[in-house]
């Protein structure tokens, strides 16, 4: 089994560097578009588009590039696709989570996490079962096993499949990531429970549209409440050593985001790319 790391945004990460992304439309045509476009990631959106696990092993498939396959020798896409599903964290809907990454899905962006409890079930949705004697077992898997399909598409045998289908960090080798949306004064009350308590957690996603809501500024991405309420979260974060990301990158506000410490930065996917390519120069990339 070949040590490369599969997943760009995982890269990114352990080489100290910000990751940048976007939301995707699940169609193929944006993934073919996507796969050649300057990001580390992209997350195909379910949460308020249509579920279709069909679209999405379809989208996957026109991710590859058969000239990188041949020039990298990996089937891994350059871009790497992670999924954010419909179901939020007070559901604790399991099957959404073992869906997506049945298809291939490198990671499951999951929306609406405020509690230990939640964030415990995103993590262990994302994991297989093991002996309780197994290192690393807690958060106690409870993926369902069906891994043709993703063993398949990441290239591997179902045995090294096996081997990489763990939580990245908490699991070093791991290619799976694991990100919960923070949109809530009751996730910020808990995030530092959440964070101290729940190994596995990938990164911390600021939903601002929610947040922003429920502080009574609907949109206002600079108000001052706003501002402060983000400015918890990433301090959180700071703490634990996690990464936190900002998915409301723009021209104007992609210097202080970096400086401010966020490390996986979504923008808008323009065909131009414009701000992705303005956060990659000015981090010398």
């Amino acid at each position: 089994m070949s040590d490369t790391r599969l997943n760009s945004i995982i890269r990114a990460f352990e080489s100290g560097k910000p990751a940048f992304a976007a939301f995707s439309k699940l169609d193929k045509q944006s993934a073919i578009e996507m796969s050649d476009a300057p990001y580390d990631g992209l997350v195909f959106e379910m949460e308020h588009n249509p579920y279709d696990v069909s679209a999405l092993g379809d989208a996957l498939q026109y991710m590859l590039n058969r000239k990188e396959i041949a020039e990298s020798g990996s089937v891994a896409p350059r871009v790497t696709p992670i999924a954010r599903i419909p179901a939020n964290g007070v559901e604790m809907n399991q099957s959404f989570a073992k869906q997506v990454l049945d298809r291939g899905a490198y990671g499951v962006l999951w929306p609406h996490v405020a509690t230990v409890e939640q964030a415990y079930n995103a993590v262990a949705s994302c994991r297989y079962a093991r002996p309780k004697n197994a290192p690393l077992y807690e958060p106690k898997g409870v993926r369902g096993d069906g891994p043709a399909n993703a063993s398949r598409y990441w290239g591997l045998s179902m045995a090294d499949y096996y081997k990489k289908a763990d939580v990245w960090p908490l699991a070093p080798q791991g290619e799976i990531l694991v990100g919960l949306m923070c949109e809530s004064t009751e996730a910020i009350e808990n995030l530092d429970d959440i964070l101290s308590n729940v190994p596995g957690i990938g990164f911390i996603l600021i939903g601002e549209g929610d947040l922003s809501q429920q502080l009574g500024y609907p949109r206002e991405y600079e108000h001052p409440v706003v501002l402060d309420a983000m400015r918890q979260i990433v301090e959180t974060c700071k703490k634990h050593n996690v990464v936190v990301g900002n998915p409301h990158v723009t021209a104007k506000n992609h210097r202080r985001l970096l400086e401010e410490g966020y490390r996986f930065l979504m923008s808008a996917p323009s065909r131009s790319y414009g701000v992705v390519g303005m956060a990659r120069a000015m981090e010398g990339y």
